[in-house]
């Protein structure tokens, strides 16, 4: 990513960004030493790399579209799901459900997964909108998805989960 640093007598304090196509147009106080702002500027390629990540998730397949295909089947279209969306900042938990709000949020990574094992992790945080806890009846929903063990099997192969399956 190449960048465009715009220095002003006038800025104090704050620094500012914007990625225009692949140039990230900083601008910055004049005072500013430019070891600090080389640290700003990573953050800042950081941050948009990561909403560049999110976008091209976005583009590859919807997850709308999929939880929409997986309530339809696994669900009898019941759930009512206010928000679904990949998150770039999930990197210890492949998905999130809030049960009460009925928002799910989905680790970039698993976007980087076949489509088999983002269909388990998205069956896995549907669920809860059932069953909020992990508990043989939560698992019964999950295991009617046929790829569950495999697709367990390959989070664990990547690192993503560690204990096996409990049920």
């Amino acid at each position: 990513m190449e960048v465009k640093i715009i220095r002003s007598q006038r800025r104090r304090r704050s620094v500012n960004a914007r990625l225009i196509n692949d140039l990230l147009v900083v601008n910055a106080p004049a005072l500013l030493s430019q070891v600090h702002l080389d640290e700003i500027i990573n953050g800042f390629k950081i941050k948009f790399a990561k909403i560049k990540i999110k976008n091209e998730l976005d583009k590859k397949e919807s997850l709308r579209d999929l939880a929409k295909e997986l309530n339809k089947e696994y669900f009898n279209s019941e759930l009512k799901i206010e928000s679904i969306e990949y998150v770039t900042g999930q990197n210890s938990r492949f998905g999130c459900c809030n049960y009460r709000t009925g928002r799910i949020r989905i680790s970039h990574k698993i976007g980087m997964m076949p489509r088999w094992v983002r269909k388990y992790v998205l069956i896995h945080e549907m669920a809860h909108l059932v069953e909020p806890n992990h508990s043989r009846s939560f698992w019964n929903i999950v295991l009617r998805y046929r790829l569950t063990e495999r697709a367990r099997g390959y989070l664990m192969a990547v690192g993503s989960i560690k204990a096996p399956l409990e049920c």
